[in-house]
């Protein structure tokens, strides 16, 4: 891939497209492209069409989506699916009418059915019911990655979809109405050590098994993506590992440096029991993370600590 290959990151400014920005930066890419929601709304085809028109970027690398936890995906399920819908479509299809040459979709591991088997392979796409408390999303990705093999199986383009399991790191959501699990855990356990360590309710058991990835072995991942012309059009993105979320618990209250109780409320629900990627294809394709869980919850709560007072979405 030539290094002035202009390179457009949709979702720029995010956990996901930030690292990624980073990341080709830091291997000496120096034509990317990226708009804020305000400068560009993703929602609205004309705009994205425009956009594509003045632009023309080469590469397209899709970050963008409305995310949220178990709450928010609950409580919000028309917005997760039709905006998601609305973003990733007006992409795709702009992508593939301005000639774009290459084309990188991100999703989620919540794309696989709720009783798969463990570790998820990227074959059980669409073999069982999905979890309800995250189908909006995970239908509105689904539609993405057929979006992509049906442009690479009708036109022979190199659009591809990675899906990546649960992932943390710098620049992370800390809204803890809207934040997944582990940033949650973070700003709960560091507000319980500010407040005399204090108890930590966390919802659910804390029995489910979840992987979780650093952003930045993500952003790794799609530099590979985008420098490797990869065989298929789904690779499943994590480290094949997996830990209960009372264990995740325990090493974030470790991490933190909180003295204080932890209760679970085992009335609130707890999702998927087990979430665990097989990701012996990307393996087989050169790529694996390098990561390990302790040291990246360090890097993440370090960033925090320094951005807590002026992060727009942490109002401590």
């Amino acid at each position: 891939m030539n290094k002035q290959t202009k390179i457009y990151i949709a979702g720029h400014s995010g956990m996901v497209g930030s690292a990624i920005w980073r990341a080709l930066t830091a291997k000496g890419y120096t034509n990317l492209i990226g708009r804020t929601s305000k400068e560009l709304d993703l929602r609205d085809q004309k705009a994205v069409s425009d956009f594509f028109e003045t632009e023309k970027p080469e590469v397209v690398i899709d970050a963008a989506a409305r995310v949220g936890g178990i709450l928010a995906n609950n409580d919000y399920p028309y917005q997760f699916l039709m905006e998601n819908l609305q973003i990733q479509n007006n992409l795709i299809d702009t992508a593939h009418k301005s000639e774009a040459a290459k084309f990188i979709f991100l999703g989620s591991s919540c794309i696989y059915p709720k009783l798969a088997p463990q570790p998820l392979k990227e074959e059980y796409l669409l073999t069982d019911s999905l979890e309800p408390t995250n189908e909006w999303y995970a239908i509105a990705k689904i539609t993405g990655v057929k979006a992509c093999e049906a442009i690479r199986k009708q036109f022979g383009k190199d659009y591809v979809s990675l899906m990546p399991t649960n992932l943390y790191g710098t620049h992370d959501n800390f809204d803890l109405q809207t934040s997944h699990v582990l940033p949650a855990m973070i700003r709960k356990f560091h507000e319980a050590k500010e407040n005399g360590n204090a108890h930590v309710t966390l919802w659910g058991s804390g029995s489910p098994m979840r992987e979780f990835l650093f952003v930045d072995d993500m952003a790794d991942a799609v530099v590979f993506a985008l420098e490797n012309k990869l065989e298929e059009n789904l690779y499943n993105i994590g480290t094949g590992k997996d830990l209960t979320i009372k264990e995740l618990a325990e090493l974030i209250q470790n991490i933190v440096g909180h003295e204080g109780e932890i209760i679970w409320d085992a009335e609130k629900p707890d999702g998927t029991p087990r979430k665990l990627m097989n990701v012996d294809k990307m393996k087989e394709a050169g790529w694996e993370a390098s990561t390990q869980l302790e040291e990246g919850i360090e890097k993440t709560y370090a960033w925090f600590l320094e951005h807590s007072e002026n992060y727009k979405q942490v109002k401590l």
